[in-house]
């Protein structure tokens, strides 16, 4: 798997061409993502019981609106899901998928309490709070089936 810090992810979304496609929950996504981001969750929250819970749609979501052939950086808060994410794309034959290492908010060392990979907004790279016409996950999902 292919990983890009957040600064490598922005220059190949905005000269490239790559698709940035965040995988937290609506919630996290809605609150603040990077600049032209679309929403694809890996996990939702369950309500009921407060935990998240794998999004049985994602990949059928993804398919619709991405073929194998696309070019796209995969997001999250800090890097987990967005690894599991790329993994589950790599394994039905998506090629040129990248994760991104630090996500959103970035990651710490436990240790020294350092930053181990820059996120999204420590990068001071531009963030959105409402989705683009077409790039929310209700947009996405509504391209299923047609």
């Amino acid at each position: 798997m292919k990983h890009v810090d957040v600064r490598e992810a922005h220059q190949l979304q905005t000269s490239e061409g790559y698709a940035y496609v965040d995988v937290r929950s609506v919630a996290e996504f809605d609150c603040g993502h990077p600049a032209g981001a679309s929403n694809i969750p890996l996990l939702h929250l369950d309500g009921r019981t407060g935990q998240m819970t794998p999004n049985q749609d994602f990949l059928k979501v993804f398919q619709a609106n991405y073929p194998p052939d696309a070019k796209v950086l995969v997001g999250c808060q800090v890097g987990g899901r967005s690894a599991q994410a790329a993994q589950i794309l790599e394994s039905v034959g998506y090629e040129n998928v990248s994760n991104v290492r630090g996500g959103f908010r970035g990651t710490w060392h436990a240790m020294t309490g350092r930053v181990q990979d820059e996120g999204w907004t420590q990068a001071g790279l531009p963030v959105e709070t409402e989705a683009q016409a077409g790039k929310s996950y209700e947009d996405l999902r509504g391209n299923v089936n047609g």
